[in-house]
């Protein structure tokens, strides 16, 4: 897999949550991290995600926000 985008974080599906149209994946990347995405059911089902497979968290973004604790 070659992307552009530059933040591509290696991990395993810990969780799928179906929904009607949309999934929420949660991809655990190790050391206590854990990305989660929403992505369509199709393309959960074209990717043949499940529980254990190993898949890539690929963030690509226009814009950043930062917050803090109060």
């Amino acid at each position: 897999m070659k992307l552009s985008a530059r933040n591509q974080l290696k991990g395993k599906v810990i969780n799928i949550n179906k929904g009607a149209v949309n999934s929420i994946v949660s991809i655990d990347i190790g050391g206590g991290n854990i990305i989660t995405a929403t992505i369509s059911c199709a393309a959960v089902e074209e990717l043949n995600l499940k529980v254990g497979s190993d898949a890539y968290a690929v963030i690509k973004a226009t814009n950043v926000m930062v917050g803090i604790d109060e």
